[in-house]
């Protein structure tokens, strides 16, 4: 199950404004994840979002080739993830947001987002959630 689909996107604005205001982060390096749990009605549902910011990297190229690796790791990434929130019959969205000045190379940026995955697990197992 290595895709990304349409449907695992954040886009709805009430869910990214709830994410924002009442979601709890973890930050690892030069990455940060957003987290907040919602009802979806379909329990194991992750919604993701992905960001680089314009005042670190100045050029779109910079920003552009952040994000796809990113996405990239998430998605060679997420089956633990979306076993856990099945495992818990939760729903959760998130947001990994890139703020370094430079370049990560691909293997920084999948093992941070890796560790960032599982400590989001222990979190939500430590009762955080």
């Amino acid at each position: 199950m290595q895709t990304f689909t349409e449907n695992e996107r954040l886009k709805e604005k009430k869910l990214i404004d709830a994410l924002f205001s009442k979601g709890r982060s973890l930050r690892l390096g030069p990455l940060t994840l957003l987290w907040f749990a919602f009802d979806s009605g379909k329990p194991g549902t992750a919604k993701i979002l992905i960001s680089a910011s314009s005042k670190k990297l100045k050029r779109a190229v910079d920003r552009n080739l952040m994000k796809r690796r990113m996405r990239e790791s998430y998605r060679k990434n997420k089956s633990g993830l979306i076993e856990f929130l099945e495992k818990k019959c939760i729903s959760c969205v998130f947001a990994f947001l890139y703020s370094s000045s430079g370049i990560t190379s691909y293997a920084e940026v999948e093992e941070k987002i890796i560790q960032l995955i599982e400590r989001f697990q222990t979190d939500y197992e430590k009762g955080i959630g």
